[in-house]
């Protein structure tokens, strides 16, 4: 909850309750990271098992966070939906990551699906006012996204962008737009720094 507070908007961020419910329905899908020499919370990361369908046709972000786990099927891909990332720390990120991503592989999960927000769609809107959202969310420059999160995201393994949605969680500078983005756990891999040493979040 000190995280949650200090990262997001009231209308944002999660309810004591429903972090409880996070851990309690998916417990080995939750991780977080701690000062050593303080204890304070640095990081908490939470995430869900989910289709692919209903990751693509989800209408908003609470359409994923909030749907039903679904259950496994023989020779199916397994995917989860990244609920939400809370940081004060961008190591404690790292260390986070570098801990998770073999422990979700190991558990059988082969990718991740973002809600990811526009922060350059309120700008490029202004300069192209009768230009859907879509345009923008698909546009590159030297092969990369416009938007600079997608830009961000596609260097941490997040490759692909598998649809636009408007009114998707509530973000200013987004127009409340998300890119729904894609990355395979391995590829999320390969792009983490290399640590000199293991950490243990």
């Amino acid at each position: 909850m000190v995280l949650e507070e200090v990262k997001w908007t009231r209308e944002q961020s999660g309810s004591r309750e429903g972090l409880i419910q996070r851990i309690t329905e998916n417990p080995q899908l939750n991780a977080g990271a701690f000062s050593v020499t303080t204890g304070k919370v640095l990081t908490s990361l939470f995430v869900k098992p989910i289709t692919p369908e209903r990751a693509r046709t989800a209408l908003s972000w609470e359409e994923c966070a909030d749907a039903a786990s679904p259950s496994p099927r023989p020779g199916a891909k397994r995917s989860l939906f990244g609920i939400s990332l809370s940081s004060i720390d961008g190591d404690a990120v790292t260390a986070v990551f570098q801990f998770f991503l073999p422990h979700v592989r190991a558990l059988g999960y082969h990718e991740v699906y973002l809600g990811s927000p526009l922060p350059g769609l309120h700008a490029w809107k202004r300069a192209n006012p009768e230009v859907p959202a879509g345009d923008y969310v698909y546009a590159k420059r030297n092969g990369l996204p416009l938007d600079p999160q997608l830009r961000y995201y596609h260097g941490k393994g997040f490759h692909s962008i598998v649809a636009c949605k408007e009114n998707y969680f509530p973000h200013e500078r987004s127009l409340d737009h998300a890119a729904v983005i894609r990355g395979d756990i391995d590829d999320l891999i390969l792009a983490l720094p290399r640590a000199a040493d293991p950490v243990h979040p």
